[in-house]
């Protein structure tokens, strides 16, 4: 196999330095979503903890290391549950935490960070104005910037997800990765690529943000002028070069799909699993539910990878339509 930026011995070596209430998170198979799937269904549940999301196995490793070499404050750029999970993993070993987000971020995510005590500044443009600014900021303060996707340690701490799915019998046929930046997709993709080749995995992105699966299948970074979709934690529209290099060497395949199917997952995922999810944490659900031959007499698992999301937007999506 080419070589990936990632390393298989570093994401077991991860498990060390995330906080346990970070790991080894609920894996069930839920029958409950079958009968509309068509195939058989395990859930990944990564909302059962602090931040209420995958992304502080990444922000655990980072930070761990910050505070190995004494350094006092970071920076990010975050759609929102990045920005808390480097904050809830900052806290914790005293660093500063400065976030740069969209004004536009579902406010139940800026109020979390706030919470969380990190210092907060809004951009009036979108994610990618955000990590602009993040950038300017590290420059100024000579401070760490913290980037999603770029910084190996937020793909190999996601990586420890794959460690625990290939952990468990019977193994699965494909896995399912919400993709946005691509560190979940990377670091999962690394260690079932290295543990268990014979499964699939299959990201998945909105038709509204494509630029990564875009990118994915000419091979090529493609950037998009806006995004329109309502899985802000994935809507990127600049995808990183060296992250799309490992996504090439890792993913099987990179599937679009309509805002209509990650509005039915989740309306499925709180129906069938009582499982309230943000859009992005859908995107699997929604995958099976627009190619259900595809998935057919398979076993599929999929990463329910946050929950952050507005109550009010969450039953405008969910509540419209008849059940």
């Amino acid at each position: 196999m080419q070589e990936t930026r990632l390393d298989l011995a570093r994401i077991r070596a991860a498990r060390q330095q995330i906080d346990p209430v970070f790991l080894d998170t609920p894996l069930y198979r839920c029958e409950a979503l079958e009968p509309d799937l068509g195939c058989a269904v395990s859930i990944k549940l990564e909302t059962a903890n602090p931040v209420r999301s995958f992304k502080a196995r990444g922000t655990e490793v980072i930070t761990s290391l910050l505070a190995d070499t004494r350094s006092t404050a970071v920076v990010c750029a975050s759609a929102g549950n990045l920005g808390q999970a480097l904050a809830w993993s900052g806290r914790r070993r005293g660093l500063d935490v400065t976030v740069v987000a969209s004004r536009f971020a579902p406010a139940i995510k800026l109020d979390r960070i706030r919470a969380l005590e990190a210092k907060l500044e809004l951009v009036d443009g979108d994610f990618e104005e955000a990590r602009e600014r993040a950038v300017a900021i590290a420059r100024h303060d000579g401070i760490r910037l913290v980037e999603d996707s770029l910084d190996v340690e937020t793909c190999e701490g996601a990586g420890t997800i794959g460690l625990e799915l290939v952990a468990t019998e019977p193994s699965f046929d494909a896995v399912l990765i919400a993709l946005g930046g691509g560190a979940m997709a990377t670091g999962i993709g690394q260690v079932l690529k290295a543990c268990a080749p014979e499964i699939e995995v299959i990201c998945v992105q909105p038709q509204g943000a494509p630029a990564m699966t875009r990118s994915w299948r000419e091979r090529r970074v493609v950037t998009t002028d806006s995004t329109d979709t309502i899985a802000d934690g994935v809507a990127g529209r600049r995808p990183i070069p060296a992250v799309l290099d490992d996504l090439l060497l890792l993913a099987d395949d990179a599937v679009l799909v309509e805002e209509s199917s990650i509005v039915a997952g989740m309306r499925l995922l709180l129906d069938r699993a009582g499982l309230v999810v943000e859009p992005s944490a859908a995107l699997g659900i929604a995958a099976i539910l627009e190619d259900r031959a595809r998935f057919a007499g398979r076993h599929v698992a999929t990463i329910v990878c946050g929950s952050n999301v507005d109550p009010a937007a969450y039953h405008r999506w969910v509540g419209a339509a008849s059940h």
